[in-house]
């Protein structure tokens, strides 16, 4: 069973919860594309796990794809579960990025009783969706295109296979009546485009995503109609230098969601501090070297050492992600009175900047 605080001095979203996490990686065959997935899911794991998580001998070490550089997490590989039914959160990553871009978030979660699942997107394990040398302006714009057509079925695929029971066999159940999604970016987007037609989805949170009207050159361009027939409480959390997806199509989209809706703009932050090892990831993109469309991208970049620190920026994240989702799937009044309150002195006790927007 879910342990939820009943004092509102006990409440505290931005703290690591009871629970040790567990996490698996689970291979899922979509046999109508004829793509393989690879899928994280991260869970709260049985008590004798405590504190495993946390200690460096002990959490799980994985290699990230391409960089072929090995990172930790705060999760126990394999973990007994805790036995329990839990809400359902979907994690859907960055153009870029992958499964465990933001391990976390997606541990935090787990670790205050939710069950979070993410896979890799088609771009990156369907080889007719990679980019190729030499591809003329017409081959680009349509493998963009299939891009962004994959992202939304990749949802509904694992949302499907999750729900059956076949992909999920555990003592940790997930509520298919409590389910979320969280995205970063394109994943931000497909948060969004998803909503509006999987009508399981009953929370979101959208991290600097993308579908503004007006994208920059070389920035996908997602549209987004916001037909979601339904109110899906959503939480915009978005960065105010921005440099890949401005504030400005951060206001667009807000304002354009027909649905109970917040915002909140951390200050001296970009587009990379929504994601593990911030400073790293920021200087690395910093230093890539974009051409053609995208040269602009490192110019007008600012050093990391001008931005907030990536532990504010991931305090900022967990926090009011794990806020948002416990005032709508779980309507714990504590998390639903932090989110009227004065979020700013909040976060700012904290040693955050942040602006909350009122629209």
């Amino acid at each position: 069973m879910e342990n939820l605080h009943t004092s509102p001095s006990l409440y505290d979203p931005f703290v690591r919860g009871r629970f040790p996490v567990g996490v698996r990686t689970i291979q899922e065959l979509n046999t109508v594309r004829d793509r393989r997935f690879p899928c994280e899911i991260w869970y709260p794991a049985a008590a004798q796990h405590a504190g495993q998580d946390i200690a460096p001998g002990t959490r799980d070490i994985f290699t990230v794809p391409l960089r072929d550089a090995q990172r930790s997490q705060m999760a126990v590989r394999n973990a007994t579960a805790q036995p329990g039914t839990y809400p359902l959160i979907i994690f859907s990553h960055s153009s870029g990025g992958n499964r465990r871009q933001s391990t976390f978030l997606c541990t935090h979660l787990s670790s205050h009783g939710y069950l979070v699942a993410a896979l890799d997107h088609s771009e990156i394990i369907a080889a007719e969706l990679a980019r190729k040398d030499g591809e003329t302006d017409e081959q680009k714009t349509a493998r963009v295109e299939a891009w962004i057509a994959n992202r939304v079925p990749d949802i509904r695929f694992l949302l499907d296979h999750l729900l059956n029971g076949a992909a999920w066999d555990s003592e940790a159940k997930l509520d298919p009546t409590r389910i979320g999604i969280v995205g970063h970016s394109f994943g931000g987007w497909t948060a969004l485009a998803a909503t509006e037609v999987e009508r399981r989805i009953r929370a979101v949170v959208a991290l600097a995503p993308g579908g503004s009207s007006r994208p920059k050159p070389g920035i996908i361009p997602g549209k987004l109609t916001f037909n979601w027939g339904r109110n899906v409480p959503t939480m915009y959390l978005v960065a105010e230098n921005d440099v890949f997806l401005p504030l400005a199509g951060m206001y667009e989209l807000f304002e354009r969601t027909l649905a109970t809706k917040q915002m909140v703009i951390l200050r001296r932050a970009d587009h990379m501090h929504f994601m593990d090892n911030v400073e790293e990831m920021h200087e690395a993109v910093r230093k890539m070297p974009f051409t053609a469309e995208s040269a602009w991208i490192p110019k007008e970049m600012r050093p990391i050492s001008e931005h907030c620190s990536g532990v504010q920026a991931q305090l900022f994240v967990r926090g009011l992600t794990l806020c948002h989702l416990d005032a709508t799937l779980r309507g714990q009044e504590e998390a639903q009175r932090l989110l009227i309150g004065d979020i700013e002195a909040e976060l700012a006790g904290r040693g955050v900047d942040v602006i909350a927007h009122k629209p």
